[in-house]
């Protein structure tokens, strides 16, 4: 007998990122299926800051990665917004521009932050931990 409850529930993460390709690589990078203890992940691309904080102000959204090198918005000023701003905001993750900029993810108020170029594994690795509900530990 197959368990098949465990396909039916489906964790969304919000991806925002005025850059095509960088949606993309995060998007590639998790996959559907991160980790087999977690449920399926749905995936919501955004380009704008407007369209991030619409569907993150409706509900729904388990994880925003948001990239803090986006423009005109970058994504370390949007996750500091959002956490001002929403009663209820889920686990953000900021991709940032070098590792050195970790600091200006801690002031956003950020969860977590993964440094570009993107690491896969470290990104996966860390959504897993954020999903999971652990904080990761730089």
């Amino acid at each position: 007998m197959t368990d098949t409850s465990r396909d039916e529930v489906s964790l969304r993460v919000l991806v925002y990122s005025n850059d095509t390709s960088t949606r993309g690589r995060v998007i590639s990078a998790l996959g559907t299926r991160p980790h087999p203890d977690l449920p399926r992940l749905d995936h919501v691309e955004v380009a704008t800051s407007a369209a991030a904080i619409a569907h993150l102000d409706a509900g729904g959204i388990d994880l925003a990665i948001l990239d803090g090198e986006a423009a005109p918005t970058g994504g370390l000023g949007l996750a500091k917004q959002l956490r001002d701003e929403l009663d209820h905001c889920p686990p953000i993750l900021v991709l940032i521009g070098r590792a050195d900029d970790r600091w200006l993810a801690d002031w956003s108020r950020a969860d977590a932050s993964v440094a570009h170029p993107i690491d896969p594994l470290t990104l996966r690795d860390t959504v897993n931990e954020l999903l999971a509900g652990s904080r990761p530990h730089p």
